[in-house]
């Protein structure tokens, strides 16, 4: 069985860095998509980044553009996520997640794997 471990959540200031990870372990990982979420309280899980698992062609949401770099290793099974420039509005629970089929890769109901989630907090 498949599991997704996150890594690299934290405190920073405003305008700071963090490097989130993502590990596969568990069983044979084949994915179409993997993906970062996020989720502030009382708010909905949000995309914030998509990466095709074969060719490596990311997406972003309009909200982390030029600020945050998506990445996997498919040889390692693992994803990152680079962000920089962080804001107080990038505070949330970050998911990784990973779908084994095509469909609306904004919708979380789409993944089948999801990871248990890592607190990112950016003080002002």
């Amino acid at each position: 069985q498949v599991q997704l471990v996150e890594s690299g959540g934290g405190l920073v200031q405003t305008g700071g860095s963090l490097r989130l990870s993502c590990a596969a372990s568990g069983g044979t990982f084949r994915v179409y998509g993997i993906a970062w979420f996020r989720q502030a309280p009382g708010k909905e899980r949000d995309l914030v980044a998509h990466i095709m698992w074969n060719n490596g062609i990311p997406y972003y949401v309009d909200a982390v553009k030029g600020r945050f770099t998506i990445s996997r290793d498919s040889a390692k099974n693992t994803m990152d996520l680079q962000m920089n420039g962080l804001k107080p509005e990038d505070t949330a629970v970050y998911y990784c997640g990973g779908r084994t089929r095509m469909g609306a890769i904004t919708d979380p109901e789409q993944y089948d794997y999801w990871g248990q989630g890592t607190q990112v907090t950016v003080s002002s």
